[in-house]
């Protein structure tokens, strides 16, 4: 038996349906209003258990975090696909469900994130975030993440504006 109450850790085969249950529910919890419901009902479908075995197939780095051995929540992160941000690492997803949102959790495994992406040498750090997900703006900026540019992008004919927060090299 374990006192931890918190556990992180790399995502293996194992865990692809808890990963699917955390993005279904954080996905549909964060942005149910914010995108047309057929549009979001596609994106959470698209990214059943399959989905999540061929991500960690291809190599891409996945934290996921247990609360008292409970899939909680997942990070996913490398190295920067933004542009011209200059930072070298990036927090592709974040998310947690709804349930372990604002009880620290989420500020746990950013942590562990950025500490993960320093050990792999990538300096600096960028997220991109929906610009009308209020809550998930209000977190990037509580952990110390400053809004450098603006970007967007269709979905369903309808424009989408997405801010970039960073965290210049010390990360």
């Amino acid at each position: 038996m374990t006192t931890d109450l918190i556990d992180l850790r790399a995502a293996r085969a194992a865990d692809c349906n808890a990963l699917a249950d955390i993005h279904s529910a954080a996905w549909l919890g964060a942005y149910r209003g914010l995108l047309q419901g057929v549009d979001l009902q596609k994106m959470v479908s698209r990214r059943g258990t399959g989905w999540w075995r061929g991500a960690l197939a291809r190599g891409v780095d996945i934290k996921l975090l247990c609360v008292a051995d409970i899939p909680a929540g997942y990070a996913t992160f490398g190295p920067c696909r933004l542009l011209d941000t200059g930072m070298e690492g990036e927090i592709y997803e974040l998310y947690l469900k709804p349930e372990y949102q604002g009880l620290g959790f989420g500020r746990t495994l950013f942590g562990n994130v950025r500490k993960t992406l320093r050990s792999q040498r990538l300096r600096g750090l960028a997220v991109q975030v929906l610009s009308d997900n209020q809550p998930a703006r209000n977190f990037y900026r509580a952990v110390g993440g400053k809004l450098t540019a603006k970007s967007w992008y269709r979905l369903g004919g309808r424009r989408m504006e997405l801010s970039i927060y960073a965290w210049p090299q010390a990360n």
